[in-house]
């Protein structure tokens, strides 16, 4: 008799050509991500190719009940980790039958920016360091913690090894290769400061992709921690006290920067930054203000500094990039559940189009 893990990993390039295209898409709250199942009648590695679908944007607070149809449209294509084969994860963005973007569709105006002749020109790399903490399910208290009781203090588990200092390494291992699977470009992983909490890089990414990736590498984990028995938060203080918050420290480069002279062409940059620091830190995650106090290696959410190598700064360039005078920088505001789109591409619009 065939068991259910023989059935959820039936081959079916054995007997179709048929395959699944799992279809993605941001619900109403900004991180609420959603998804439903199509079948194709063969592989397809083109997104422009792909059906527009939709759904009932009534049940995820993006449209009233009388007049509920939203429509995805297919954006970016990545192998499926957990049905393989030739069946897909399919990163979609949402508009009205009329096609105008819904308002809580980032990713349309992230892209008119990265289309700019002048952003395209600067060839925009990111790389997004991505912090999570593991809850346990029924009592939402991060794993490895004493239910409703607290770990020792902070110190051993940054990068730290061990069944008393790092909680969930499965479950962030199979994320880690589930990604490289599907086509992200994740660079690496490690545990975080506060026990339970982990982080992964993706990057570096040009341009729209690196929100493409940043949220489909996001969604992975959501399916991982389901299939796990835990709860992935992406809170930026999910423990009060003294415990690190959750960020999503966002490096940054262009062309300018990556060349001979480009550590003036970054200074310039942080300059434009900080002339619209507020505009930024609106825009770069719920309940940010309680992460960016100026203690647990972050700077006062009011206050905008930069500095070399300064982890308690609200830009921080690196050693490498001062010795050889050009390379990338770290803004390292953007809490953990900021939107990718939001972020990457407000950068690139107040570096580079300069946006006042």
């Amino acid at each position: 008799m065939a068991l259910l893990t023989d059935l959820i990993n039936l081959n079916l390039s054995d007997r179709t050509e048929k395959v699944i295209a799992e279809y993605i898409w941001i619900g109403g709250s900004g991180m609420d991500l959603r998804s439903k199942a199509r079948t194709l009648s063969g592989p397809v590695d083109d997104p422009s190719k792909l059906p527009k679908w939709n759904y009932d944007g009534s049940s995820t607070g993006q449209a009233p009940g009388e007049d509920s149809e939203v429509i995805l449209y297919p954006q970016a294509i990545f192998k499926d980790p957990f049905r393989r084969g030739n069946n897909i994860l399919v990163i979609c963005d949402a508009y009205t039958p009329a096609g105008e973007p819904i308002p809580t569709n980032k990713r349309y105006n992230a892209a008119k920016i990265f289309s700019h002749p002048d952003v395209l020109a600067e060839e925009p790399w990111y790389g997004i360091e991505q912090e999570y903490t593991l809850l346990q399910k029924d009592v939402k208290w991060p794993i490895g913690w004493p239910k409703g009781g607290y770990p020792g203090p902070q110190g051993p588990y940054y990068c730290g090894i061990g069944a008393d200092k790092a909680f969930g390494r499965d479950v962030v291992d199979a994320h880690y290769k589930a990604c490289l699977y599907a086509g992200i470009n994740i660079s690496g992983i490690n545990g975080e400061v506060m026990p339970g909490q982990w982080e992964f890089q993706v990057g570096p990414s040009v341009g729209i992709s690196s929100g493409d990736e940043l949220w489909v590498a996001r969604y992975i984990l959501e399916r991982i921690t389901e299939i796990a028995g835990v709860v992935v938060s992406f809170d930026p203080k999910p423990i009060e006290g003294d415990w690190n918050g959750a960020g999503a420290h966002t490096n940054y480069s262009t062309k300018s920067t990556r060349k001979e002279g480009g550590f003036e062409v970054i200074k310039k940059a942080i300059e434009k930054l900080g002339h619209r620091h507020k505009e930024h830190i609106s825009a770069y995650g719920e309940g940010n203000e309680r992460r960016l106090t100026g203690k647990h290696e972050t700077a006062d959410i009011n206050t905008f500094k930069w500095g070399v190598a300064d982890r308690g700064a609200s830009i921080r360039v690196g050693r490498d990039t001062e010795k050889e005078g050009k390379g990338y920088f770290e803004d390292r505001r953007p809490a953990s559940n900021m939107d990718p789109y939001v972020v990457t591409s407000m950068i690139a619009e107040t570096t580079i189009l300069g946006k006042p």
